[in-house]
């Protein structure tokens, strides 16, 4: 776990109504997961449960710049979103109607480069292409600083997400 990753867990751990599980393997199949292949399993950051409105997010915490990896899970995530579902209620024994949703985390801009605005882009670049099957959230790693939220957060600060994360993706 690199630095950031546990300044986001501590950040989801303040709301006390999330049940976090850090280094989650999602794996498409059952067994062992580094015998699968390529897009058949993944190792999730973190993966945060909100049993109150039967909420599963998937936690993915990047500092990248071009965001070019980020983009390349979700897109694996998005071909086979229906086979990710499955497999966290599987394993997680969670019901069938609960819904499942990446939590992006990533900074607003990093030395200009803009970084988040990109995930954006790129987030629309996939829908336009073939469609997202999963509404993602996005908060930006500014945000999770611990000076800038209560100890017993409760659900997030939306008016200070950036403009340009459309409205669906801040909360």
């Amino acid at each position: 776990m690199d630095y950031y990753q546990g300044v986001v867990v501590e950040y989801l751990r303040a709301d006390r109504s999330l049940f976090i599980n850090t280094e989650y393997c999602i794996q498409l199949k059952e067994g062992n997961p580094d015998v699968g292949g390529p897009n058949s399993n993944w190792y999730c950051d973190a993966v945060a449960i909100r049993p109150g409105s039967n909420s599963i997010f998937l936690c993915e915490i990047s500092y990248a710049k071009t965001m070019y990896d980020l983009r390349r899970r979700l897109e694996a995530w998005n071909e086979n979103w229906q086979g990710v579902h499955d497999a966290l209620i599987r394993d997680s024994k969670l019901k069938e109607e609960w819904s499942v949703r990446p939590w992006l985390f990533v900074p607003q801009d990093e030395d200009g480069k803009q970084c988040a605005k990109k995930l954006v882009n790129s987030l629309k670049e996939i829908q336009n292409g073939i469609g997202l099957k999963f509404t993602p959230l996005i908060t930006t790693l500014e945000m999770v600083q611990p000076w800038k939220y209560p100890y017993d957060r409760k659900g997030e600060r939306i008016e200070l997400k950036p403009d340009f994360i459309p409205v669906e993706w801040r909360g």
